[in-house]
């Protein structure tokens, strides 16, 4: 009995497969829906009674099994690459401008030397994902993530009502990666935005937008019910058994198999540039007409050992780009312009709008970039702009109807007659951060501002907070960046000191609110739920989750000067600097009485550095942040090895680094003479010159300037007037790059013996570069290394040099 029901299964399973692909891929069924049906209840019901004799590739699999607790991460064996842009304008006379393909098409030629033959596909718009087949049985989906690491989704897969369980034919491969889209039809879409209207549920903008959320559900029955299609369009694996010369015999392999390639009215075979244009034109014409969203094409060298000759550049294939539609425009109006501040600080102007339909969704608002683009622009609040989504993304501000913006009448006096001008100013950044009220501060040679709160400022707190945390800094084992965004957004913590507050009830609070906010989303998604789940062992130990993460906090209480230097987040230090810091000042609370000058004399800290390290020190709530750390039971270890000092703090350098006094050191050196090398004289000697004379007359300045005298003063006493030279003289003063995996050390290690031994680390080589340390796998450092005469040392040399033996 049990043998004759177990082949039932068998036969049903293939003939109902048989069915779908003869439905779906090939668009000529030969049963009709209801006999289709019939036979499915059939095989549910024998697979009810016999599951033990459920085929891996049955089609019951497609209507969803339990839901997931979460998302594994998946690694991708052969990343999966993004692809350049390339943009076809229309202009004035509604021609499209293909300079940047012509440009494309030329790179490749020369890069082969010989005429290419494309191929051109469509470029979906939607998710892309990787399917991996073992023995012809779909085994893992992934989505495509950063590019190196993505998402398990192989439960949401199988529901993909064209995505092949098992490869048709017999001659199948034994591995055979593919990657390809995920998308849903117009038709489905429409489908599904009514029946969410019909629940009062919200809508999708976009069959994308319902694409990736359905493809994410952590229940495959919701994605089952959305209806999701694949389609083929590369190869990552694939065994040696199977070999094709060129994409387009990639693509007839993947139909072969029972994968869904692009329809062949969207494909262009054997084509030069010319075809490959008249084909995008072509495509871009009948676009809407298509059963799936498009929002460009592809373009590939078909054959695959030019491909592998032109090979790729950074992320991306260089035999192969994306050619995007120009972007919808649209006119609407500028009610306002805000700043926002991001999460690492940077302070961003935005437009608001009246919410305009542009390229299927609703836009309300526009970056400006920053004040530079905004002036550039001159974008103003009532302005009549143009508004674009760049890429079919992102939505920007193209220009401004300058014959519609509001002008008012004015005059400038009883005699002249009034004229027309801006009712509103061009946009100013402001100066002090809307969110904390602190500094605003440029980078020098960059566009972008960024407010100096640091953990302060609530916009960053997030970001702040996972810096403080990262292994680098105060490097607290088991806190992660998913519980310090909930510490955060549940108002647990606030500033630095609160984290080594924390007690078990308050972690075990957090989990238990996070589950509950979980619970009360309709569609949680795996994020949402990362944390109201810990599996078996937490079942057993509830706990042992929050202890691990409260002994990581106790173990990070005393690290060195230098960790917390870093962790503070202070703008422009890194570890580098901090250091360095360390290194001069010797502990805390002599840092924090650091001025401005003293800072720009140490080596390798300008002036902008110096200042950002005294401005964040001179602010109240940054101080009175440290002393709570310090209250918190925080004990940063002091540095021992400490920077000489005497030589740095020569008076004509500090002199010349007082910030407006407009001193070089030669200046500096005549006025230091003038004093009789005097300090106390600097500010009574009427006879100095004038401009020294107004300089010191502001009470800030002579503030400064006594400051920088008594800390110069009590750092240099207790340093002797002649420091023991260095002990390593081969070492000391010495720049040393760190590449590849030394055998022994990691890299920090390795770092840690230079640095003690007076050398100081980079992290890229040039002239300046003295000794490159090379390990194994060493990638490009080495190569610059070699071209430019450095010396390379393996770690034994290296140890040998520093005097240490193995």
């Amino acid at each position: 009995m049990s043998s004759a029901s177990e082949q039932t299964i068998i036969d049903l399973t293939a003939l109902l497969n048989r069915y779908a692909h003869e439905y779906y891929d090939l668009d000529a069924p030969t049963v009709p829906d209801a006999e289709y049906d019939r036979l499915f209840r059939e095989l549910q019901a024998l697979e009810e009674q016999y599951p033990q004799w459920r085929q891996p590739d049955s089609p019951s699999m497609r209507v969803g099994g339990r839901a997931q607790q979460k998302f594994t991460a998946v690694v991708h064996q052969i990343p999966m690459l993004s692809l350049n842009n390339a943009f076809s304008p229309l202009d004035d006379n509604n021609q499209f401008d293909h300079s940047e393909m012509h440009a494309f098409d030329k790179r490749v030629r020369d890069g082969l030397g010989a005429e290419p033959e494309y191929i051109v596909e469509p470029k979906f718009d939607g998710l892309a994902i990787s399917l991996l087949y073992r023995d012809g049985l779909l085994v893992q989906a992934s989505t495509r993530g950063d590019g190196y690491t993505g998402e398990d989704v192989t439960a949401n897969a199988r529901t993909i009502v064209n995505v092949p369980l098992r490869l048709h034919g017999d001659n199948m491969p034994d591995i055979l990666e593919v990657r390809g889209e995920v998308l849903m039809l117009k038709a489905d879409f429409e489908r599904l935005n009514a029946h969410q209207q019909a629940e009062n549920q919200k809508t999708f903008a976009n069959p994308r937008n319902a694409a990736a959320g359905s493809l994410r559900q952590l229940d495959p029955k919701i994605t089952a019910r959305r209806r999701l299609h694949f389609y083929a369009y590369g190869i990552a694996r694939l065994d040696e058994h199977f070999v094709a010369d060129s994409h387009s015999e990639e693509l007839a392999l993947l139909a072969r198999w029972g994968l869904t390639v692009p329809p062949q009215n969207t494909l262009c075979y054997q084509a030069d540039i010319k075809k490959v244009l008249a084909f995008y034109e072509h495509i871009y014409q009948i676009r809407a007409d298509l059963p799936f969203g498009i929002d460009g094409v592809v373009i590939k060298v078909d054959n695959l050992a030019q491909q592998e000759q032109l090979g790729y550049v950074a992320r991306a294939p260089r035999f192969a780009i994306a050619q995007k539609f120009p972007a919808e425009e649209m006119l609407t109006t500028v009610e306002a312009i805000d700043v926002q501040v991001g999460r690492t600080g940077a302070i961003t102007p935005v437009a608001r709008l009246t919410p305009v339909f542009v390229g299927g969704v609703t836009v309300t608002n526009a970056t400006l970039h920053n004040e530079g683009e905004a002036q550039r622009k001159d974008v103003r609040e009532g302005d009549t702009v143009i508004v674009r989504r760049a890429g079919d993304v992102i939505p920007e501000i193209v220009s401004v109807v300058l014959a519609q913006r509001p002008m008012v009448e004015e005059k400038t006096d009883l005699l002249t007659p009034a004229q027309a001008v801006p009712k509103f100013p061009p946009f100013r950044m402001p100066q002090h951060c809307p969110v904390c009220g602190h500094e605003i501060v440029r980078e020098e040679g960059e566009a972008v501002v960024r407010c100096s709160g640091g953990m302060l400022c609530q916009a960053q707190r997030v970001q702040a907070l996972i810096h403080f945390a990262s292994r680098r800094a105060m490097d607290i084992e088991n806190l992660g960046e998913r519980q310090i965004e909930l510490l955060v957004a549940q108002g647990r913590v606030h500033h630095f000191a609160d984290v080594y507050r924390l007690q078990l009830a308050d972690l075990l609070a957090m989990k238990q609110q996070a589950k509950q906010e979980a619970a009360d989303s309709a569609e949680a998604t795996a994020d949402e739920l990362a944390l109201s789940t810990t599996g078996r062992t937490a079942k057993q130990q509830p706990s042992r989750w929050a202890e691990n993460i409260l002994s990581g906090i106790e173990a990070s209480r005393q690290r060195p000067l230098a960790n917390l230097i870093y962790a503070l987040g202070i703008f422009h230090v890194g570890e580098r600097t901090a250091k360095q810091l360390a290194q001069a000042f010797g502990d805390l609370s002599t840092l924090t009485q650091a001025t401005e000058p003293l800072l720009a004399c140490l080596p390798d800290i300008g002036t902008v550095v110096a200042h950002s390290v005294a401005y964040f020190f001179s602010q109240e709530d940054q101080t009175g942040q440290l002393q709570e750390l310090l209250d918190a039971g925080v004990e940063p270890q002091a540095e021992t090895r400490r920077i000489p000092l005497r030589e740095y703090f020569a008076p004509e350098r500090v002199l010349a680094r007082l910030p407006g006094a407009g001193l070089t050191e030669t200046r500096a050196q005549k006025l230091w003479q003038l004093v009789g090398m005097d300090w106390s004289q600097l500010l009574t000697d009427k006879a100095l010159p004038e401009s020294w004379q107004q300089w010191c007359a502001q009470p800030e300045n002579r503030l400064l300037l006594q400051k920088t005298i008594a800390l110069r003063e009590q750092l240099l006493a207790g340093e002797p007037e002649e420091m023991a030279p260095a002990t390593n003289e081969a070492v000391a003063g010495k720049t040393f790059v760190l590449t590849g995996t030394l055998p022994d050390w990691s890299r920090d290690v390795a770092q840690q013996h230079i640095e003690e031994a007076g050398g100081k680390v980079s992290s890229s080589v040039s002239k300046k570069t003295d000794f490159v340390v090379a390990g194994a796998e060493a990638g490009s450092k080495l190569s610059k290394a070699e071209a430019l005469g450095v010396t390379i040392l393996d770690q034994a040399a290296l140890m040998a040099m520093l005097g240490i033996k193995e």
